[in-house]
């Protein structure tokens, strides 16, 4: 497998552990720990995937999200929020902004993690392919 995933977080403990999970089923893993950071990661390798934080100093996963569904260079690439806001509008806020999927922290469980970013991955591929 060599899907390439952008994981945008803050908390250096939440990027050290779901990147050695993810490595570990054989994805490639860049890190940014801000939006700011996030975009530059983008423009340097497009990843196959974006999982995006919300609340981030410099630039919040908000305006990180706008900014990439605003450029048609990054716009197709799916971005899963993974924030600890749950609220419903939080929820609707990412959907109406252009995420594909809203997963919230704390994470009890990453094997369910891991089949949504397989669910993800597998339906952008077939997306592409048609």
């Amino acid at each position: 497998m060599d899907d390439h995933i952008l994981l945008v977080d803050d908390s250096r403990e939440f990027i050290i552990a779901t990147k050695t999970f993810l490595e570990q089923e054989g994805y490639q893993i860049t890190e940014a720990h801000d939006g700011l950071q996030g975009l530059e990661r983008v423009a340097e390798q497009k990843p196959d995937l974006i999982i995006l934080d919300v609340m981030m100093p410099r630039m919040d996963g908000w305006e990180t999200l706008q900014r990439l569904q605003s450029d048609e260079e990054t716009a197709q690439i799916p971005v899963l929020m993974l924030t600890a806001l749950k609220e419903p509008e939080d929820v609707k806020e990412g959907f109406d902004l252009g995420c594909t999927w809203f997963y919230t922290k704390p994470i009890t469980d990453y094997e369910d993690l891991l089949l949504v970013i397989r669910r993800i991955l597998e339906t952008t591929l077939s997306n592409q392919t048609k």
